[in-house]
């Protein structure tokens, strides 16, 4: 579901509108690699050789002429922990309210993780949250429960309401979560990897230690393409803010527009290669472009994580 195509709207009902992001998702996979897959997406598994014949769906066999075996309530496949970066400059664009056709990067992502906990519902995979800034602000252990689910949905909520002038502490927090999480996940890290201190190195290191005990992670880099990356700002005199330490210049964009793009798009190469040396999936996400990304990602994963 491409959201530009809806029309403007504060989001209220984030529950509902993941399900529609996730069925329009569904509902493209019939022209897409992943053809075939929505069947075994809503409770079912290709029957593998060998294989117990009790839980064959007739039904749907007579009608696709594959045979599916059901799932069902007991069967546990995977565990998956959502982690968000809740700090200042995840909150930018500045907004007054957050809306289905324009959200900033915290709004983004809770939607997003909205969506992936929609999709985990439904495979009836296990998941757990945690929310950080300068502090470790929420978390929530990896559990299939409906209550666990709701708990988790209402903190996203809470996200989109939210303002902060917190600090990042990416490097910090996460090596606390890497700690909690004990047993083999899948793991979603949404963050724009802004830190208000030079200490790439540690942020680096606190990634690779997600990696231990197996884990599968996936970085979530999100930022807001047009400015963050581009810099495409109106060439006029404006003051710019750092919306994390409070830092103002004056300029004008044109002046610094080339040498800006240069440094921003090293910084995202040479975090690009450190995930692809630490065997994390980087996935870039320019938060007007929809959710599809997202989505496909955790079907990817999902894949190889069997």
């Amino acid at each position: 579901m491409d959201l530009k195509q809806v029309q403007s709207a504060e989001i209220k009902n984030l529950e509902l509108l993941a399900k529609q992001v996730v069925e329009g998702f569904i509902t493209g996979m019939h022209k897409s690699p992943f053809h075939g897959f929505s069947v075994e997406f809503s409770e079912h598994k290709l029957y593998n050789k060998g294989e117990s014949t009790r839980h064959i769906d007739w039904k749907l066999f007579a009608k696709t002429e594959k045979l599916y075996t059901k799932k069902y309530e007991e069967e546990t496949n995977l565990r998956c922990h959502i982690i968000i970066d809740n700090s200042a400059s995840m909150h930018y664009p500045l907004l007054k309210k957050q809306q289905l056709d324009k959200v900033n990067k915290i709004g983004f992502s809770a939607v997003a993780a909205a969506c992936l906990l929609e999709i985990l519902k439904r495979q009836r995979d296990a998941v757990g949250l945690s929310i950080y800034a300068d502090t470790y602000e929420f978390y929530a252990p990896e559990k299939g429960s409906e209550r666990n689910r709701k708990l988790i949905l209402h903190q996203l909520e809470q996200l989109l309401e939210s303002s902060t002038k917190s600090q990042t502490k990416t490097y910090q927090f996460l090596h606390e979560i890497a700690e909690k999480i004990h047993r083999r996940s899948l793991i979603f890290l949404f963050t724009d990897m802004f830190q208000t201190t030079k200490k790439e190195e540690e942020l680096f290191e606190a990634l690779r230690h997600l990696k231990y005990n197996k884990h599968e992670v996936v970085l979530f880099h999100t930022f807001d393409a047009t400015t963050e990356l581009t810099f495409d700002f109106e060439n006029s005199p404006k003051q710019y803010v750092d919306i994390e330490t409070g830092e103002t210049l004056n300029l004008y964009a044109e002046n610094i527009k080339k040498s800006y793009k240069e440094h921003v798009s090293q910084y995202f190469n040479e975090l690009k290669n450190k995930c692809l040396q630490y065997k994390i999936d980087y996935v870039p996400v320019d938060i007007k472009q929809g959710y599809n990304a997202i989505i496909t990602a955790y079907l990817l994963q999902r894949k190889k994580f069997k």
